[in-house]
Parts: structure tokens; sequence; C-alpha cells
């Protein structure tokens, strides 16, 4: 009997800890974050388009080649890893990639960008980041643009089976093409 006692008040005394726990996370996310999270989607054909990402801002900082030293994989925002997310399967810079969820990566480069959609799109930044889980890698040229004071992701040139997606920041936008594959 008195270990049964000892399961019982252990088990309450686990279930008060994991309470307790979950609703401390609650507040967490609940605070306003430096990097806010924000999302942008778009429709292309028939196909949904959903990004979301948190939006660090430069703050004087150089951005690329410095805070983001040109070589490395970024998480590609602030936080948590970016996601994209892709009702249908589409086609990226001509390149075919199933419908699903993605981590989005980057890899900056003074003349040459590599966009990466990993397999795993809950990640905390790119800490965790394994290649070996990449589903597409493909390649992409940085344009000089107007000064952006905070990440942001943005569509151009829709048309009604293909798209832009940029990622702007500081003054380098980063375009990739995603077309329908129907």
């Amino acid at each position: 009997m008195k270990s049964f006692l000892v399961s019982v008040s252990l088990s309450f005394a686990l279930m008060f800890a994991f309470a307790y726990s979950a609703s401390a996370q609650e507040r967490a996310t609940n605070e306003a974050r430096v990097s806010p999270n924000a999302s942008v989607s778009q429709t292309i054909g028939t196909t949904q388009v959903t990004i979301t990402y948190g939006r660090p801002s430069v703050k004087g900082r150089q951005v690329f080649g410095g805070l983001e030293p040109y070589g490395s994989v970024w998480r590609t925002g602030a936080n948590e890893a970016t996601t994209i997310r892709f009702s249908d399967d589409v086609l990226i810079e001509g390149e075919p990639l199933q419908a699903g969820t993605y981590g989005l990566f980057t890899v900056p480069g003074e003349d040459e960008w590599v966009v990466i959609f990993n397999n795993v799109p809950n990640q905390w930044g790119a800490f965790d980041y394994d290649s070996s889980e990449d589903a597409l890698r493909v390649k992409v040229s940085p344009e000089e643009a107007h000064h952006i004071e905070q990440l942001m992701f943005y569509f151009e040139d829709v048309t009604s089976d293909s798209g832009t997606a940029v990622v702007h920041w500081s003054t380098i936008k980063v375009p990739f093409t995603i077309e329908s594959a129907s």
C-alpha cells in the first residue's frame, strides 16, 4: 500500500511539474519577440505557398558576410527555422519538389546563394541542421536592392502557373522561382 501511495504522489507531482512547465512556455510565447514572427502566402496556379519566419533587424550591422557569414548554413530568419509549405508538387528553379512543409535554409554567398528545402521543418535555428535531410538544393543569384531594416519574404511576378519568392534583408534580395508542377 505504501508503494502505491508513493506512486500516486509521484504521479501528481509529475503532472503538476508538466502543467507548470506548459504554462511557463505559454507565457514565454505571449511575450513580444525582438524578431517578430511573420508569414506570407501566395497562390500559384492552384498551389498554396506559405512561408513562416522570424524577422530580424539590421540594427546597423553588416548582415551578409558579417552577422551571417558567407558559406555557412543560415536559418533564413530568426528564432525557429523558416518553413515553407506547398499544397501541391512544384518546380523550384526547374527542379521538382513534392508537396509538403520544409525547413527553408540558405547558404549566403557574394555571387551565389544556395536555397535549401530540408525535410525537417521544426528546428530551432540551424543548430541541428542535417544536410542528409535535404529534399532539394538550388543555386540562385543575389541582387542588390533598397535597404529593408527587417527581413521580409514576398512574391513577385506571379502568373497563373509561376511566381518568384524573394527573401529581402538589408540591401540584398534573393529570388527563387516556383512553378506549378501540374
